[in-house]
């Protein structure tokens, strides 16, 4: 189903709802209001991509629509009723990554076509129809496209070997051109086709002539260039037109707070590998949807680089109170605008050593940020010549916290990130740098420092078994208090009991049975490379990778619950940088090499008391039509939970997950339950203080 913005009324459901009205024996009250607003919630199983859409690439009208190719997404505006709608893997497209587009006026359909081959077509009703052939052809030869150019009801592709012909009306390829040479763009002229490459010139043959006979092409000179300019007209029209979305699809890390997500554009991508420059970015994605972009291109302001942003931590009495950390300091924003900036001149803040020097403003490495209970600021400054661990108080005072154990060959550790303060009130974080990859473990009201490092230790596994790594990419704590981290080598975790063990540190590699009857287990994602780690309401793991997808491990790891790839789900990239988790809607996002994108798990935060007020169901009503679906929230941990008829019959019972449990509207014996008022019934663990809540279904 394609995204499409529509003005949405309430006419056909009240007409619906007044037939019903008399054959209901229940008054909906004011529990009714509440569950109305919850149906604006995304059903569970849902993806969902946030992609820009600030920098138009191409623009194709066809009919009363405008497609627009925009930071490698695409959207359409229809200029008869001013509606716009994006399309996306997640939303009925086949993949990800749009490369070019093209209008086909005798098919009437827009041709996509993806940076891996892949081709869909979309007709004026959003039919879309899959060309695949090309994307599974197995060949030696350059299969990139290049260009794509439409002529009459064919499109050709301009390939690294020669040129691809589509029949745009069959949806079939009918014609191979193998020149031998890389095509950047077809253009048809004089009764000749003409294949015009950047290296080899323009090449061109007689239509009438067999065009897969390489001998009949001949080259006519040298390249002839596309006509690269867009349609003028056309682009002052869609510059108005706003499909929302962030400003960038760089993204590093994420955290949830206050029920938005604060997210950084980075300085890595793939698993930290590879280094790039990216001016700076913090962009907030609010509940409803929208965006917030924080000012940008502070260099102008400060008069040194923003770049790299890695880091944000949110004031926990403040959700518009924001800190960003990144290569050049420390930035303080109120309301999304810069408010301070810190470094090296107006802070304890240092410069990072390099040759024994310490480096100017440009390299003050903050690479990691917590708040904590108190609302003190905790800041790490990476390779610094002392200060390895600062506090900015509420107050606005710094202090300094020079901790010995956390200097390695003369400067504070390489890449301190991912602090946080878990259940104890300690605060861990990791050395992410392959020179000395290192867990630490920090008092801050007694200043004791365990720090569990490749340097002076050695790690093992719980049989005593040697481990290998160079990177710790990510922390997180589980419900049991153990300390998980992510390596290349697969997650591990740092049990309470291994708290003490810096010599050798114990790291528990989970193993998870094979049920073959050998009675042997393997680790869990044993030499997977593992690039970050959320826990979500249930207890259970979230793991991305590098170039694998992300993962999803029950609570008492012993089943892998889902694994997703691009070939199997909507997924922007297999390569993930970040992942957090919103536990008050069980929405989980994911930070890729492409973009940012999200999935409506079945997961939320329980809560400590079950009330009427915070206890709910979406989408509530359920309306006709409506087979998906139906999530109970607002539990306590494994909460006991019943579905009756309003006269007491049960049609459904279990435990919830987290703080959520996911009905499927049919009874017992898997039939669809009638119209009616369906009764929540829950009760805590124990059996104490159960909670009611009503679903109303019509069918």
């Amino acid at each position: 189903m394609l995204t499409r913005s529509s003005v949405i009324t309430t006419t056909s459901f009240s007409r619906l709802f007044s037939v019903w009205h008399h054959k209901l024996t229940l008054l909906l009250g004011c529990w009714l209001l509440t569950a109305l607003a919850a149906t604006q919630a995304l059903a569970t199983g849902t993806w969902h991509n946030h992609l820009a859409y600030s920098n138009i690439t191409s623009i194709k009208k066809g009919g009363n629509t405008i497609y627009v190719l925009a930071s490698g997404g695409l959207y359409a505006y229809n200029t008869a009723d001013n509606s716009v709608t994006t399309y996306a893997k997640a939303t009925g497209l086949s993949d990800n990554g749009i490369s070019f587009i093209d209008w086909c006026q005798p098919a009437k359909r827009l041709v996509i076509v993806y940076s891996n081959g892949n081709i869909d077509l979309i007709d004026a009703a959003d039919n879309v129809y899959n060309m695949p052939d090309y994307y599974n052809k197995i060949l030696t030869s350059d299969k990139t496209i290049y260009g794509i150019d439409v002529i009459n009801q064919f499109a050709y592709l301009s390939t690294g070997f020669g040129v691809v012909k589509l029949n745009v009306q069959k949806n079939v390829i009918t014609d191979t051109y193998t020149l031998g040479f890389k095509v950047n763009h077809v253009y048809q002229k004089d009764g000749k086709l003409h294949a015009s490459s950047a290296d080899k010139g323009d090449y061109a043959a007689d239509l009438g002539d067999n065009l897969t006979d390489p001998a009949v092409w001949k080259r006519t000179g040298g390249y002839v260039a596309r006509n690269e300019q867009m349609d003028a007209n056309l682009l002052n029209t869609v510059k108005t037109v706003n499909p929302g979305g962030p400003a960038t699809n760089d993204f590093y890390f994420l955290t949830v707070q206050n029920g938005r997500l604060y997210t950084t554009n980075g300085m890595f991508v793939s698993g930290y590998k590879d280094k790039v420059w990216r001016n700076g970015e913090l962009q907030i994605l609010n509940a409803d949807g929208s965006w917030d972009i924080a000012q940008a291109r502070l260099d102008t302001i400060t008069h040194y680089s923003y770049v790299n942003n890695n880091c944000v931590a949110v004031d926990p009495s403040d959700a518009n109170h924001v800190f960003v950390g990144g290569q050049t300091g420390l930035y303080e924003f109120k309301n999304n605008r810069l408010l301070k900036y810190y470094n090296r001149d107006n802070s304890p803040l240092q410069g990072a050593l390099s040759g024994g020097k310490e480096l100017g403003n440009d390299y003050v490495l903050v690479n990691g940020m917590t708040f904590d209970s108190k609302g003190s600021l905790w800041i790490l400054n990476s390779q610094a010549p002392s200060n390895t661990i600062l506090e900015l108080t509420k107050s606005g005072e710094f202090v300094k916290h020079d901790i010995a154990n956390l200097m390695y060959n003369g400067s504070s550790f390489n890449t301190m990130a991912h602090p946080f303060f878990d259940s104890r009130g300690l605060m861990w974080f990791v050395n992410i740098s392959g020179n000395n990859p290192a867990i630490v473990c920090y008092q801050p009201s007694t200043e004791q420092v365990n720090v569990y490092q490749r340097s002076n230790s050695s790690f093992v596994n719980e049989d005593g078994t040697p481990l290998s790594f160079d990177y710790f990419h990510d922390i997180a704590e589980d419900k049991d208090g153990n300390i998980w981290v992510a390596t290349e080598i697969g997650p591990m975790y740092l049990s309470p009991n291994d708290f003490q063990s810096t010599s050798p540190t114990i790291l528990t590699q989970p193993k998870i049975p094979r049920n073959d009857g050998t009675n042997y287990a393997d680790y869990m994602l044993d030499n997977t490379p593992i690039t970050a780690v959320a826990i979500d309401g249930a207890g259970r793991k979230w793991f991305g990778t590098d170039g694998n997808g992300v993962y999803l491990m029950s609570a008492d790891n012993m089943t892998q619950v889902a694994h997703f790839t691009t070939d199997n789900s909507p997924l922007l990239s297999d390569y993930i940088n970040h992942i957090a988790v919103n536990g008050t809607t069980g929405e989980v996002y994911f930070a890729t090499e492409q973009g940012l994108c999200s999935y409506m798990s079945d997961a939320t935060t329980p809560n400590e008391e079950m009330t009427k007020d915070n206890v709910y169901a979406y989408p509530n009503p359920v309306k006709p039509g409506y087979t998906g679906p139906i999530t109970i929230t607002g539990l306590s941990y494994n909460a006991d939970v019943k579905i009756t008829t309003s006269n007491g019959v049960l049609v459904a019972q279990g435990t919830s997950n987290g703080g959520s449990f996911v009905w499927d509207g049919n009874d017992t014996k898997g039939r669809r339950v009638a119209s009616g008022i369906y009764m929540v019934m829950a009760a805590k663990e124990d059996g104490s203080k159960g909670t009611v809540c009503k679903i109303a279904i019509i069918n």
